[in-house]
């Protein structure tokens, strides 16, 4: 736990020794704001409520989590200090846990700077805010499922943008199969297969949390979800590691 916790905060550190974590941070507060004033029209509405604030989560994850991913193995592997990494006296679940806890951190750490908004509902109406807490949690679950997709992924490629377009994809993947349209399009399946489908999207797991629904089966998707793609991660680094 000791030797994890000191690659944790080698990892957090680094983040914020360089503009990135800051840049992160604007450009997420920045499209929060986009998205839940402008697109999400949330004066327009008039409901004391931030559905227009976590309802585009999902597809602003879909873009900001993957750049941060998508450095966490592969800057490693090209700047060849992976090799030096695997020779201290670590355990390589203490690096893959440490490096992501550490990236889950930085975005827990945007999401968490968004609260002024949650002051301002809280100033126009009644909202109901075990509701409002609910989608924070719902949220950070989704951005370590995420994020977990991009540590397997900068595990694969020492290309950093190659792992930023395949984080995309399958996360993208990941929302969609969730949507009206492509459980429209399998409706012609059997029932057990739709709903499958539908299990295996984030959209459906997280509408579930922000609605205040905090079911146990919906927290243990995202952390069985994060749990597999670590370990697909640190099984990649050991087979890209014997190459």
């Amino acid at each position: 736990m000791n030797k994890m916790l000191i690659i944790f905060q080698r990892e957090l550190a680094g983040y914020f020794a360089t503009p990135l974590a800051y840049v992160f941070i604007v450009i997420f507060l920045v499209m929060s704001g986009i998205f839940t004033f402008d697109m999400g029209a949330f004066y327009e509405r008039g409901q004391a409520d931030l559905m227009p604030f976590f309802g585009f989560h999902p597809w602003l994850y879909l873009f900001m989590i993957p750049a941060i991913a998508m450095g966490l193995w592969a800057d490693e592997r090209k700047s060849g200090t992976i090799e030096l990494l695997m020779t201290l006296p670590v355990k390589l679940a203490d690096v893959v846990f440490g490096k992501f806890l550490a990236a889950w951190v930085l975005c827990v750490l945007a999401l968490s700077l968004t609260f002024p908004i949650w002051l301002t509902v809280n100033y126009l109406g009644n909202p109901d805010n075990g509701v409002i807490v609910a989608a924070y949690l719902g949220s950070a679950l989704m951005a370590g499922g995420f994020l977990s997709i991009g540590s397997c992924m900068s595990a694969i490629t020492r290309n950093s943008v190659v792992a930023f377009i395949l984080t995309v994809a399958i996360c993208f993947v990941f929302v969609a199969c969730g949507t009206e349209i492509v459980l429209d399009t399998v409706s012609w399946a059997p029932q057990f297969i739709v709903d499958a489908i539908a299990g295996l999207s984030f959209l459906t797991h997280f509408d579930s949390i922000s609605k205040g629904v905090l079911d146990v089966r919906d927290v243990l998707f995202f952390v069985v979800f994060i749990a597999s793609w670590l370990f697909a991660s640190a099984i990649v680094i050991e087979i890209k590691k014997a190459n």
